[in-house]
């Protein structure tokens, strides 16, 4: 014989979700606390080695300069005139931060000198040229 359920049957049944909603946010603040965020300069630069390169823990500002003279900053492609205006806007958003050239192998002199100034007009104080370790 089969028992049938009727509605009167349910009514002192409840699904408690709190837990749930507790599991899920400690899982979103796992995540978000162990991840890593890094800015990408939206271009790949094949940079140069260097023996006396070494790596750096934080590089807020990430300037690219490419083998065909393009400069990108904040995947955004910009002006040699408009970068120092991009790395005043960065560096006042985070004062601590450092601005890294990470210029193609192939980039003219000339161009990762100019950025070099116009990051140091700007008023960044550590500047510096990204390079692999060889």
């Amino acid at each position: 014989m089969r028992r049938r359920y009727t509605d009167s049957d349910y009514e002192g049944v409840q699904i408690n979700v709190i837990p749930l909603i507790d599991v899920m946010f400690f899982l979103v603040l796992f995540f978000v606390a162990t991840s890593s965020f890094i800015r990408e300069t939206g271009v790949d630069v094949d940079r140069p080695t260097a023996r006396s390169a070494v790596a750096q823990d934080k590089a807020n500002i990430i300037v690219s300069l490419t083998k065909r003279g393009e400069i990108w900053i904040d995947r955004r492609k910009v002006d040699i005139r408009a970068l120092r205006a991009n790395v005043e806007r960065m560096h006042a958003e985070n004062p601590g931060s450092s601005v890294i050239i990470a210029a193609d192998a192939e980039t003219q002199i000339q161009l990762l000198v100019a950025a070099l100034d116009e990051a140091r007009l700007a008023g960044v104080e550590n500047v510096a040229i990204a390079a692999y370790e060889e």
